[in-house]
């Protein structure tokens, strides 16, 4: 007769202390006190952060303009034969009023909205290879339908810089020019490890059709930074990329003129096209739903442990009462 094993064996043998589930454990017994204190804890830690970071976003001062519609000349029926048509001007000039002081630096995006840039196939089209190495200028197996050109490989190939933003702007205040300072605007991992410095574009926009904005053929990619931020893709449709930053102080009642070339097509998918201008604080732009979050979460552990010392004191419950079991509980009391 085989010998029986006796419990505590060796780690692999089946009557270890590991498989029969004898390992000491710690077996916390949620009681009322507990689940309270734990709920006041998370609200008292959550709310304050929800009020800091709520009035850090309050502190940022933006000003939004939507152009695409109002650059349109007034008599134009199709606006897609007018962003199309290459006779027609496109410069456009609007007056924007500063409303709250803005301390520099001040950032200037462009939004977009419906266009998207997570489209699989959208994402898919570019050639990260060709983008980082010079021997791979032919590489463009992944760049269909813009990876060639006249019979020559597109350098930098793809869908996502075929599109490239190509809207310009330029700002005004009493008479006198506010630089955009358009240096380091794209992310500095990207620059040095995504986009080669002796990586030049070639043959790009040459074709049938032109998708967005020209590159210089003398820069090399790493310093085509408005390239380097349009090729880092959005996740949602609506999105905003950092075209560059003001290094002067506005005042509140300042009167800001833009001129702008109003080039890129949105007309054909309904998008909208928006300039911002936008300071920071400690905790980024402008988003209230940080802060929002922070106090809907605590706001709800203190109504939670509101509700739980309410019913612990009107209706107090004795812990391990087995009276309280399923089969312990008189069937006419159900």
């Amino acid at each position: 007769m085989a010998a029986r094993r006796r419990p505590g064996g060796t780690p692999g043998s089946p009557n270890s202390k590991f498989t029969q589930q004898e390992l000491p454990a710690c077996k916390p017994i949620l009681t009322p006190k507990w689940v309270i204190s734990v709920f006041v804890l998370v609200g008292v830690i959550f709310v304050p952060i929800g009020l800091v970071s709520l009035k850090a976003s309050r502190k940022v001062v933006e000003i939004v303009d939507r152009y695409d519609d109002a650059c349109v000349p007034a008599n134009t029926t199709d606006k897609l034969a007018y962003i199309q048509n290459p006779t027609i001007s496109k410069n456009c000039r609007r007056t924007l009023k500063v409303p709250k002081d803005m301390d520099a630096p001040i950032f200037v995006y462009y939004q977009l909205d419906n266009f998207y840039q997570n489209h699989r196939r959208y994402v898919k089209s570019r050639s990260d290879a060709q983008l980082r190495d010079p021997k791979k200028a032919n590489d463009t197996s992944t760049c269909d339908p813009e990876g060639t050109a006249n019979g020559m490989a597109i350098v930098p190939c793809g869908l996502i810089a075929w599109s490239i933003f190509n809207d310009t702007y330029g700002f005004v205040r009493n008479s006198k020019n506010l630089p955009v300072d358009k240096k380091d605007i794209s992310w500095k991992s990207d620059r040095e490890h995504k986009f080669g410095r002796d990586v030049f574009p070639k043959n790009f926009q040459n074709g049938s059709l032109i998708g967005g904005k020209t590159l210089d053929p003398n820069k090399s990619l790493s310093e085509q930074e408005d390239l380097i931020v349009w090729m880092r893709t959005a996740a949602l449709p609506t999105f905003r990329k950092l075209y560059g930053r003001i290094h002067t102080d506005l005042k509140k009642g300042d009167t800001i003129t833009v001129t702008l070339e109003n080039n890129y097509n949105t007309y054909s998918f309904s998008g909208k096209k928006k300039l911002v201008l936008s300071t920071s604080t400690w905790l980024g732009g402008k988003n209230d739903f940080l802060g929002l979050a922070y106090l809907s979460v605590g706001g709800l552990c203190f109504f939670l442990a509101f509700a739980f010392t309410l019913l612990y004191l009107i209706k107090p419950r004795k812990m391990g009462d087995n009276n309280y079991l399923s089969w312990n509980r008189n069937p006419a009391g159900r």
